[in-house]
């Protein structure tokens, strides 16, 4: 999950592609009765500046399961979300930072993973919950 910065600029390699599974920690999945089911699968791309900044465009895909947020039948809902992040070697709040030799790409990944996730998951489209009408 990293990108050896130094090393690629060595090689004049400035742009490239990536791709690996991640196995995100049991606490990401904010959904409650739900969990990221498996590893995700990350993929994307990352363009080398002059100043040593580094563009990431990267693309998260994965499953959660669990049970419906409505009916509380089983349910799952394969996610995929693309994100456009800049690595920096001078710290800010608007990017992610990284020393200029090698940069980790776990927190970028995480808040993908974070900012992807829906509100709830549905056992079906249209589930209006729980039947408590007597048939």
């Amino acid at each position: 999950m990293e990108i050896e910065v130094r090393k690629l600029n060595a090689l004049k390699k400035y742009e490239g592609e990536f791709h690996f599974d991640y196995e995100p920690p049991t606490d990401l999945c904010l959904i409650p009765l739900c969990k990221i089911d498996g590893n995700v699968s990350v993929s994307g791309s990352y363009l080398i500046c002059e100043d040593d900044s580094v563009d990431i465009e990267l693309t998260v895909n994965y499953v959660i399961s669990g049970q419906c947020s409505y009916c509380l039948n089983a349910a799952r809902k394969e996610i995929s979300f693309t994100s456009d992040v800049l690595y920096v070697t001078q710290k800010d709040d608007d990017n992610y930072f990284y020393d200029g030799i090698r940069l980790n790409l776990k927190s970028a990944v995480d808040d993908a993973i974070l900012i992807s996730q829906p509100d709830i998951i549905l056992c079906r489209e249209g589930c209006t919950g729980i039947d408590v009408t007597n048939k």
